[in-house]
């Protein structure tokens, strides 16, 4: 048997098996679920946060993923949850909806998205190309609207469910610190990520008289496969925690558990607000004691 405890070191809020208890704090249970980008990293922390909270989890995927995305599954089902994988470009507006219609067929309806899938393909700015940036700005920003208004669509056809959730449906944009702090060398990423928080804001503005709560995570540092080389030697380890106040590398259950949050109803008069999961990164460390 588990229980809620306190969280530390980027520990799941909940532990290998579910129980009635975290059912009834998030109110998850049953509610259905699209984590994007949810074979490893932070989307594979959402997806199996949400599973054991009691959430059915589509674990979307690309098809070179399939293995991992089938793992995710495997680890939802172990611990009592429900869970299915789905291979799909966000990219590609035919495999987002195709995505949406399976969901819609199996389930019934969706719930909750959480809109993580990104990517990253760095370059000095005048060596970038235009196939560099136009493919992060086609996952990272292109594949969030087009998640999202498939969500909306699906939430505003099936309507409200007040003995489901207050809100008729949730959308948690995966965003990053890089929305507001810039990031030389990355300039197609951090772009990709401020249109994300001015997406998110405007829809969120338009779709609160529908009941739809639209926010976003920021995440900060966190120990993923994508910024392996910022932390994978002592050296660079070093370095890095120069920018966190905290004083540690986030993990992707630190990001999970903001995700429980938003997607519950805990959050409900939370609207078009990021999160920042980040050990304070965003605070400009560097800044401290300075005039």
């Amino acid at each position: 048997m588990s229980s809620r405890r306190w969280i530390g070191q980027g520990e799941l809020v909940l532990s290998q098996t579910s129980h009635p208890d975290i059912h009834h704090l998030f109110g998850l249970k049953d509610q259905v679920a699209i984590v994007t980008g949810a074979s490893s990293g932070i989307g594979r922390a959402c997806a199996i946060a949400l599973g054991r909270a009691g959430a059915v989890v589509v674990v979307n995927h690309l098809s070179r993923s399939a293995d991992a995305a089938s793992e995710v599954v495997r680890e939802i089902e172990s611990a009592g949850g429900r869970a299915t994988a789905f291979a799909a470009d966000v990219s590609r507006e035919e495999d987002v909806q195709a995505m949406f219609q399976e969901a819609v067929r199996k389930y019934g309806t969706v719930h909750i998205l959480v809109n993580n899938a990104g990517i990253q393909s760095g370059a000095r700015f005048q060596e970038m190309t235009i196939e560099q940036w136009r493919k992060v700005m086609a996952v990272n920003l292109d594949g969030q609207f087009l998640c999202a208004r498939e969500a909306v669509r699906e939430f505003l056809r099936r309507g409200p469910q007040p003995e489901i959730s207050a809100a008729t449906g949730k959308i948690i944009c995966m965003s990053s610190v890089h929305q507001r702090i810039p990031w030389a060398f990355e300039v197609n990423y951090a772009s990709s990520k401020g249109g994300i928080a001015l997406m998110m804001q405007s829809l969120a503005q338009e779709v609160a008289p529908d009941r739809i709560r639209v926010n976003a995570i920021a995440p900060g540092a966190i120990r993923t496969p994508i910024n392996r080389e910022a932390w994978e030697t002592p050296q660079a380890e070093s370095e890095l925690l120069k920018l966190i106040p905290y004083g540690r590398i986030g993990e992707p259950p630190d990001v999970a558990n903001a995700v429980l949050f938003l997607a519950s109803d805990l959050s409900d008069y939370v609207t078009g607000a990021t999160l920042y999961v980040d050990g304070g990164m965003a605070l400009y460390p560097a800044f401290r004691g300075s005039g």
